[in-house]
């Protein structure tokens, strides 16, 4: 699968997890979905991020979750959404799964990474 089909099918799972979130009751709103090149370099140079970040080639995003109008941080929250996600195609990932939980982190694997 080419890097381009990757990117169609990552929309149209973001799409369906969005939906899936809403019917459950959950609000969501945008956190990160692309990185430019620099700002992911600048993050790797923090100690925040990675310079070969999923988010620069458009195959991961981060969500904001809200329950009953208050904004969740704890990646548990996120473990019904997250476990959904990784069900929907093999290539899916949820950071709350990564060795240093990201909960509100959603992607496709590219090219060995998460």
């Amino acid at each position: 699968m080419t890097l381009r089909d990757k990117q169609s099918l990552f929309v149209m799972l973001v799409a369906q997890l969005i939906i899936t979130a809403t019917a459950h009751g959950d609000d969501l709103t945008f956190g990160e979905a692309y990185r430019s090149p620099e700002e992911a370099a600048r993050l790797a140079a923090l100690g925040k991020g990675i310079v070969k970040s999923l988010h620069v080639q458009r195959l991961a995003i981060d969500l904001n979750l809200f329950k009953n109008g208050v904004y969740q941080t704890a990646t548990e929250a996120y473990r019904p959404l997250g476990e959904w996600w990784v069900q929907q195609h093999e290539l899916c990932r949820w950071g709350g799964r990564f060795t240093k939980p990201d909960g509100n982190h959603f992607s496709l694997t590219h090219e060995g990474r998460s």
